[in-house]
């Protein structure tokens, strides 16, 4: 497993396809996702079978996958309180009262939250940032955001690196964390933090100047996807187009 981000580097199909080509088939995919009726649920099996069986040509460790689903936690906890607040008809679930109309809607959050966080999950751990960049690049994002989210990718871990610095060098003057007194200490230091960051952002700045920097960053990217790779990349993608369809005409 490779430390650039949180991609995973083994040798599969999905890592071959151009990121351009997974960022629209991401987008399409949770775009489908969306559009569908909560209450077709053979729709949401077959997404998962599709994201399944990308999970597996693209060779992702299940362990990884479901470490990284914990992102969605927060949402799980939401779609479980949401039977028991919503308001409506009442039905019983195991001597329970819960809201016919919250248990849907807990249905609906789980559901496509946890296909849109699989699919993400599936175009993190199969392309490199800076192909993501080339990606995003290739389908014309602007190059001044372009630029902000390399400069991102580049000084992140420099960033955390001075964050674990000043984290060590507290502790060693006794800071043990865990009381609001300590509070002052900590938002000091994330003050110095952001000020260390933006005085190394001018250095940066002035060293491309220097350099001959015109405002444009180099191309990441000069080779785009060919029609076969458009139409591989976004199998997946089209065939979900073509479920949403199909549980939107039947729930009419």
């Amino acid at each position: 497993m490779s430390g650039d981000g949180l991609l995973v580097a083994v040798d599969s199909p999905v890592h071959r396809v151009p990121a351009q080509v997974k960022l629209v088939a991401l987008f399409v995919f949770v775009l489908a996702v969306v559009s569908t009726p909560a209450a077709i649920f053979w729709a949401f099996g077959l997404y998962a079978v599709m994201l399944v069986a990308a999970v597996v040509v693209a060779k992702l460790p299940a362990t990884v996958v479901s470490r990284r689903l914990a992102v969605e936690t927060p949402f799980i906890v939401f779609a479980l309180l949401l039977p028991f607040v919503a308001t409506g008809p009442q039905v019983d679930v195991l001597g329970l009262h819960l809201s016919q109309s919250g248990v849907l809607g807990a249905w609906n959050v789980l559901a496509k939250g946890t296909l849109g966080v699989i699919a993400a999950i599936l175009l993190s751990a199969t392309t490199a940032p800076r192909e993501l960049l080339a990606g995003l690049e290739r389908l014309r994002l602007p190059a001044t955001l372009v630029a902000i989210l390399s400069f991102m990718v580049r000084y992140l871990s420099v960033v955390s690196d001075d964050l674990h610095r000043m984290r060590v060098a507290r502790e060693s003057r006794g800071y043990t964390g865990g009381r609001v007194g300590h509070l002052k200490a900590v938002a000091g230091g994330v003050g110095a933090l952001f000020v260390r960051s933006f005085e190394r952002g001018e250095r940066v700045h002035l060293a491309m100047r220097s350099r001959g920097y015109t405002g444009r960053m180099p191309l990441l990217s000069v080779s785009g996807a060919t029609r076969t790779q458009w139409l591989e990349g976004l199998t997946i993608s089209l065939t979900a187009v073509a479920i949403a369809v199909a549980a939107r005409v039947v729930s009419l």
